[in-house]
């Protein structure tokens, strides 16, 4: 049985631990456990057999939203007493000027768990990104199990040493640790490692078959679109870009951060939707100069989460983007926007929501029969098992409104 682990004697053990560089095998602290000892065995995406109680009441995620969005479609939110992201605990306000002497506010952006769930919002937060996690805040909350996610904003590359010392930290307190690989975790992007994060969480809490029920609908909204557009011939296949309109990227003297052929956004525009990632080359959020973007000219451009949310409208209308009223995309009305998502480093359960915008904004006539404010409604709704009222709040919330407003690509 797990042991109950007092604080003092944690805080010395980390101490010890720390100070001397010495950390375990991910499996050396995990002995297997009888089939009558109340625990179940899960492989994660490791490959190590990590012993979990079978009755969860008590979990800490490290995670942008995917974790705790699953955990909220199998009905175990209310297990969570601990996060390791603040974007899952924060509501978002925007806003832009416009040449039109009027500014545009969005309010109240959030993450769709966050909607569902605001509670989470007041829960202790044990990771922040980019930082180490507090590991006197994480036994202190005495978890039965900790899932991590590497490829999250807190802890992105399996290879990095910190992600080593941070799971074998763990593990050496006795806590039960499932780790899983989202897509960044890999050399090769690669949807169907989701599918496999989700039966591990299902396995975790002992609903595996919904779970798979969650990842086979997921699995066949992105068939849909793949199986639409895989016949196109490569001429004929249009250039998208997806480009964050970051105020960072501004003040440093350019115009937008672009993502590569190395990034799963690319393998969305080109593996699955079919369509050529007009920035060739290898990278992942590069800042480019209006003048390369100009050189670049796609025909499609979708605009991400990137330092603040941005709308088409705040292409087509910002003062400081006249300088790209040239881009073709822009000239023939042809950017989109992906929902607002803070920390989106691994993508969550909402990532067929990108690939249908590119398909919709790269084939429109493919996907005439595909009313994307409609569709988003009923991909809520799937998800999430709300009702349409909510699914209507959730879009809001996700600030995904200007596909009704202006999006002649949409309907």
């Amino acid at each position: 049985m797990k042991n109950k682990i007092f604080l003092s004697v944690a805080v010395i053990l980390i101490a010890l631990l720390l100070s001397a560089g010495c950390v375990g095998s991910a499996d050396s602290n995990q002995s297997p456990a009888p089939a009558d000892s109340g625990y179940r065995t899960v492989v994660d995406s490791r490959g190590v057999e990590v012993q979990v109680p079978v009755n969860i009441e008590r979990v800490v995620t490290v995670s942008d939203g995917m974790i705790e969005g699953t955990m909220t479609y199998l009905g175990v939110e209310e297990t969570l007493v601990g996060v390791g992201s603040s974007c899952i605990q924060r509501i978002f306000h925007y806003e832009f000027p416009t040449i039109h002497e009027e500014s545009y506010w969005y309010r109240d952006g959030m993450n769709p768990v966050t909607y569902l769930n605001p509670w989470i919002i007041d829960i202790p937060r044990v990771a922040e990104s980019g930082a180490a996690l507090n590991y006197e805040s994480l036994v202190s909350l005495n978890p039965d199990v900790v899932i991590l996610r590497v490829g999250s904003c807190t802890v992105r590359h399996i290879g990095d040493e910190s992600v080593t010392k941070t799971i074998n930290t763990i593990e050496s307190l006795g806590i039960p640790l499932v780790v899983i690989y989202g897509p960044p975790a890999y050399t090769d992007p690669d949807l169907t490692k989701m599918t496999d994060e989700i039966l591990i969480i299902g396995e975790v809490f002992g609903k595996k078959d919904k779970a798979s029920t969650l990842a086979a609908y997921l699995e066949d909204q992105v068939g849909l679109i793949y199986g639409r557009t895989k016949g196109i011939p490569m001429e004929e296949r249009p250039r998208v870009l997806v480009l964050g309109l970051s105020p960072t990227a501004r003040n440093a003297g350019g115009s937008g951060q672009v993502f590569g052929l190395d990034t799963i956004e690319s393998y969305f525009i080109e593996e699955i939707a079919h369509a050529k990632n007009a920035y060739a080359e290898p990278g992942y959020f590069k800042t480019v100069s209006a003048e390369h973007l100009l050189s670049i000219d796609p025909d499609v451009i979708v605009l991400c989460t990137a330092n603040g949310y941005h709308p088409p409208s705040e292409l087509y209308s910002a003062p400081y983007y006249q300088n790209l009223q040239e881009l073709t995309a822009v000239k023939n009305q042809r950017v989109v926007a992906w929902p607002w998502t803070p920390c989106n480093c691994a993508k969550r359960l909402e990532y067929p929501i990108d690939v249908m915008v590119i398909a919709k904004a790269a084939y429109p006539e493919l996907f005439e029969d595909i009313v994307l404010e409609e569709w988003l409604l009923d991909f809520y709704m799937n998800v999430y098992g709300v009702e349409r009222g909510t699914a209507i709040e959730l879009r809001s919330a996700q600030w995904m409104d200007w596909a009704i407003e202006e999006c002649p690509l949409c309907g």
